[in-house]
């Protein structure tokens, strides 16, 4: 391994030791609390353009495994780990984590004190940082330079629809930075989906005739899109029943007058803690999120609350008391994590039944 260091816009400078591409990389610096899971992780569109710092001191002992990918393109700019395995327990594997950076061009850094880097997110956010193999002034130079794009969405969602088949009720998803995880749900309820843009208008999905929406997760600031979208929505859940995550959640929020947060300490983990309030219950979930509802700015006429997180008490889940349309800013699909959310799944396919019985 050759010394590779994290360095960040405010002067500090991380040092440790290279694997996967040789590449100089830029981007928004997080970190992440799960145990396992890895490999869905680095592969899910909410990490664009970020540096992922991992808490969990030893990856990549799993390898990479050919069936569980949240995208098949990463774009995520870099890996941070304590400690890097490439000796894996698991005789499936084809590719070590190393190898597989390597192919997909993310540069990571091992033997680097993660916990400190974590302190200092959990201090003053997340910050732009950069990958690079010496830290010299040239090196700060670029990375001042260097804009951040704010159209994340644009550079992950899909162009163009493709169908992912069924037999079941016909589901219309609408990609902001779709991870698999989704569509698997959806496909073990045998449902006909279609995934459009997230340029869609109303016109081309009831074209469609879906029996249910579905708002997928995706990154960056939900501010930064387009105001057609929010029109979207709107219509769309007058008339079909819409499910919204993480991202969704949030664009499900502002198209009925809520306004967001932005988190100092992003929620990025699984086995948060969340209370369901109709039935005081507290279900475990995967987590990952940069912005959260602001509760005040709710029109309580419109909406109410089903989920709150409970080490912070931000909104978690909403319900319109109108239409057939309700969201969750965390991931019930898990992928990697908890899995007794899955059932929120079922209850969007119970409300699409429903409201085929009332047509």
């Amino acid at each position: 391994m050759t010394a590779r260091y994290l360095i960040f816009e405010d002067g500090t400078v991380f040092a440790g030791d290279g694997f996967g591409a040789p590449a100089v990389t830029f981007g928004t610096v997080v970190f992440n609390t799960s145990m396992f899971g890895y490999q869905e992780i680095i592969t899910n569109q909410i990490y664009n353009n970020q540096i992922l710092v991992f808490t969990q001191p030893n990856i990549g002992s799993t390898g990479i495994q050919r069936n569980i990918y949240e995208t098949i393109v990463p774009t995520i700019k870099g890996v941070v780990v304590r400690s890097l395995s490439n000796i894996t327990t698991n005789n499936v594997r084809r590719l070590t984590l190393d190898q597989y950076l390597k192919q997909m061009n993310i540069p990571g850094i091992t033997n680097i004190d993660t916990r400190a880097i974590v302190h200092k997110l959990r201090e003053g956010g997340p910050m732009k940082g950069s990958i690079v193999p010496v830290p010299d002034d040239h090196a700060f130079d670029q990375l001042h330079a260097t804009v951040l794009t704010s159209q994340q969405v644009a550079q992950v969602a899909t162009p163009k629809p493709y169908p992912n088949p069924g037999v079941g009720k016909s589901v219309v998803v609408i990609d902001f930075g779709l991870k698999n995880g989704v569509l698997r749900q959806l496909s073990r309820r045998k449902c006909n989906v279609t995934v459009l843009p997230y340029t869609a208008t109303t016109d081309e999905i009831l074209r469609l005739d879906p029996d249910g929406v579905v708002l997928s997760t995706g990154p960056g600031d939900p501010n930064k899109l387009p105001a057609s979208v929010l029109t979207m929505i709107r219509e769309i859940e007058e008339k079909i029943p819409t499910f919204g995550i993480g991202l969704g959640h949030e664009l499900f929020a502002m198209a009925n007058g809520a306004k967001l947060t932005k988190l100092l300490v992003e929620h990025h983990g699984m086995n948060h803690p969340i209370h369901e309030v109709i039935t005081d219950h507290v279900v475990y979930a995967t987590q990952g999120a940069g912005y959260a509802v602001d509760p005040a700015t709710i029109d309580r006429s419109k909406l109410f609350v089903t989920y709150t997180d409970m080490i912070d008490g931000s909104i978690q889940g909403l319900r319109h008391r109108e239409f057939p349309a309700f969201s969750v800013q965390f991931f019930p699909d898990g992928a990697p994590g908890p899995d007794e959310t899955n059932a929120i799944f079922d209850e969007f396919i119970e409300i699409m039944n429903r409201r085929e019985a009332q047509r």
